[in-house]
């Protein structure tokens, strides 16, 4: 019985000890993403919304790994009738950045270089929650290190990102606010 447990003990040691020396990446590594504009878990105002003026609510994020070339972020609703609901799509981000202000424009191309692509609106950049009528649903903010800049053909979507990303992620990390009409 005591042979049992020691092999047992140098099992699980040995299988901690071979995941403390696999990269951050694939160990999951998370980033750490807030907003100054709603809190985590909490009530997106309606002004980020379709009630209000459909804009973009500020982000930041930090606990990035030092391999990030650039960032994207994706929002999305997946508690939608028709299955995910995708919100917002933007890519190659700057690695110098780690942020997006509150209303960011809502077109393919930014003024720091990265890119806006089509919703599930079927429109460019941002459009906020827009449940039906006296529903709540969750959104979701991710937000993607990735090691090197994406080659997209402007107006990509959800879809085409996705496709994009892999094998090019470092990290990622979410923040999630609900909303209800």
């Amino acid at each position: 019985m005591r042979a049992h447990a020691t092999l047992a003990s140098l099992l699980l040691l040995t299988g901690v000890a071979g995941l403390a020396q696999q990269p951050s990446a694939a160990k999951g590594s998370a980033v750490t993403v807030t907003s100054s504009s709603f809190l985590a878990g909490g009530a997106i105002p309606e002004k980020y919304s379709c009630k209000g003026l459909d804009i973009s609510p500020a982000l930041s994020w930090r606990g990035v790994p030092a391999k990030t070339k650039t960032f994207a972020v994706i929002m999305d609703d997946p508690d939608a009738p028709a299955g995910i609901w995708v919100h917002w799509v933007e890519w190659n981000i700057p690695a110098t950045q780690h942020s997006l202000t509150e209303n960011v424009a809502k077109s393919e191309q930014l003024d720091d270089g990265s890119e806006q692509g089509r919703n599930s609106f079927g429109k460019t950049g941002y459009n906020g929650p827009c449940p039906p009528m006296g529903q709540t649903h969750r959104y979701f903010f991710r937000v993607y290190a990735l090691d090197g800049k994406l080659t997209l053909a402007p107006g990509s979507d959800r879809a085409a990102l996705d496709e994009a990303m892999k094998g090019h992620t470092l990290a990622e990390g979410e923040y999630m606010g609900t909303f209800h009409k």
